[in-house]
Order: C-alpha cells, then sequence, then structure tokens
C-alpha cells in the first residue's frame, strides 16, 4: 500500500482528503485552482499543515474564485501577509494571485484549465513541468507532480489494494485512458 494509504486511514485531517478527494478526477476550474494553490503552500511544508489551514485559506482566497482572486491587489495582499490562520508565505501568495490571472488567460486560449490540462495529456513527468513553469509561477517538480496525481492526471495517489482506488477507477480518471508510465 503506498504511503498516503497507510498514514491516512483513522487520521482526523488527512483520511476525508485521501477517501474522497486525493485521486479523483477534476475539472471545475475553481477546484482545480485551489488544488495548484494548496500544493504551492504545501511546498516545504507538510500536508497536514495545509489541510488543518485549507479552510482559512478558502476564507483568504475568496473560496479560490479564479476572477476574485485575480482582481486581488496590493491592499489584499497586505491583508493576506498579515492573516494569521493562513500560511504566510509572501512568493507563495504573489504565486497564487497571478496564477489566478494565467487560469483566466486559459480561457481564451484553451477553453480553460480543465481544457489545456486535457489538450497536455499525457505527458511524461518532465514534459508536464516543462509546460506548468511556462505557464504559472511557483512550479517545482513536485507541486506539479502531487497537482497532477491528486487531480487524476497520473497513476499512483493511491495503492490499487487500497478502497479509494477502486472509486477512483470507477470515476474514470485521465491516467486510466493511456498506457501507464512512471511520474
Amino acid at each position: 500500500m503506498s504511503g498516503y494509504c497507510r498514514v491516512a486511514p483513522g487520521h482526523p485531517v488527512h483520511q476525508p482528503y485521501h477517501d474522497r478527494e486525493y485521486g479523483f478526477p477534476v475539472e471545475d476550474e475553481a477546484v482545480l485552482f485551489e488544488r495548484l494553490s494548496l500544493e504551492i503552500f504545501q511546498a516545504g511544508l507538510s500536508w497536514e499543515i495545509v489541510l488543518k489551514k485549507r479552510a482559512a485559506l478558502n476564507r483568504a482566497f475568496a473560496s479560490f474564485s479564479v476572477d476574485r482572486v485575480a482582481a486581488f491587489d496590493a491592499s489584499d495582499l497586505e491583508r493576506l501577509l498579515h492573516d494569521a490562520a493562513i500560511i504566510r508565505n509572501r512568493r507563495k501568495i504573489e504565486a497564487v494571485i497571478a496564477n489566478a490571472a494565467q487560469v483566466q488567460a486559459l480561457r481564451a486560449t484553451s477553453g480553460g484549465f480543465s481544457q489545456w490540462l486535457a489538450a497536455l495529456h499525457p505527458l511524461p513527468h518532465e514534459a508536464w513541468l516543462s509546460q506548468f513553469r511556462e505557464t504559472f509561477r511557483f512550479m517545482g517538480a513536485e507541486v506539479v507532480r502531487e497537482f497532477l496525481l491528486s487531480t487524476g492526471y497520473l497513476p499512483g495517489a493511491h495503492a490499487e489494494d487500497c478502497p479509494a482506488y477502486a472509486a477512483i477507477v470507477a470515476a474514470a480518471p485521465p491516467w486510466l485512458a493511456t498506457p501507464r508510465t512512471r511520474a
């Protein structure tokens, strides 16, 4: 069983995310944007910290409404930097705001975030990383990998003997429609 599949069961913070979200296919723009943003906030921190701060991050970032976050200005940046309930890293906050504008731009160039991802799928990890770095800010290899795992674009979020695995397969994630490749 994968490491997360061993840690999450029975854990009050990890289990709900593990059982109902991690690895399931996502098309909703706000959910995709939230997941990308949460992965950015996780860089250098534990996933448990991010999950514990998730509700506060959703409040602070207008439920990850792309249009609302893209409209954030200098006063919003200052508000966020002083919000003790969230992860207050200037580079990460600035990246999330800039990335909201990039998601808006994807609407015009690709039909939206979900359509952009679908058009790129499947790619080897290095090619995914290159595309994300060309499009978004604060894109490290693990940020991209975990985003793709969490949204169903890469296999491996769950071990095949994990109960969540069967539910994900039934939801027909993008990775299932293509030959398996190692991330």
